[in-house]
């Protein structure tokens, strides 16, 4: 693995323009108005293989500027490495709803970037991620870190928020329907319960 210019950690095996044939490339986001962590994976949905993750760091005087940041950002990695889906957690239940107020424009913001190129976006809660990825819904920052970094075969322990990142994209790969159709309003029919996609956004 290889840090490119912007920082980014890059899979040197499989971090090509295009994803092999048979594999779908999926963008995972872990939003946050401070660090808002990413990974991108290809997958045949029983395999998975890591091709890039990172962590942006959100700049701004103000707070609209560092949402548009995050929408800037956000895109130029898509732009970067050309996913063809997109998951992205979903804001989970805070005690301060000044936070969660941020972290849900942060997240929108995110997710503005994936749908203004047409990409559909699939939504999951944060124990759903931490289910699919670790087989167990209350781990911590540290058992995902590291459970990501032996699914992956990565050479160090991934940050945090790319951790998150990548568990998104895994979580996604293993609960959606290969080339779901987006903007429908329908749930992915693969999985059950807390295993599936809460929706699929996108524009009509």
């Amino acid at each position: 693995m290889c840090p490119d210019s912007a920082g980014m950690k890059v899979g040197e095996k499989h971090a090509k323009a295009a994803p092999k044939p048979g594999l779908r490339r999926i963008l995972g986001i872990d939003p946050g108005s401070v660090i808002t962590g990413f990974g991108v994976i290809d997958s045949d949905g029983i395999r998975d293989f890591h091709v890039a993750h990172g962590s942006i760091r959100v700049a701004g005087d103000n707070f609209p500027e560092k949402l548009g940041y995050i929408l800037f950002e956000i895109g130029r990695v898509i732009d970067q490495w050309q996913p063809a889906e997109v998951g992205i957690e979903e804001v989970f239940v805070s005690k301060n709803p000044m936070s969660a107020l941020k972290l849900g424009q942060a997240r929108g913001a995110a997710i503005c970037a994936a749908v203004q190129r047409g990409l559909p976006v699939a939504e999951y809660s944060p124990r759903t991620v931490k289910q699919s990825a670790v087989g167990y819904g209350g781990a911590d920052k540290a058992q995902m870190q590291e459970m990501i970094r032996m699914l992956l075969t990565l050479d160090e322990l991934p940050a945090a928020d790319a951790a998150d990142g990548l568990a998104v994209a895994v979580c996604h790969a293993h609960s959606s329907v290969p080339g779901g159709k987006a903007g429908n309003g329908v749930l992915t029919q693969r999985g059950s319960g807390r295993r599936r996609a809460r929706r699929w956004v996108s524009v009509p």
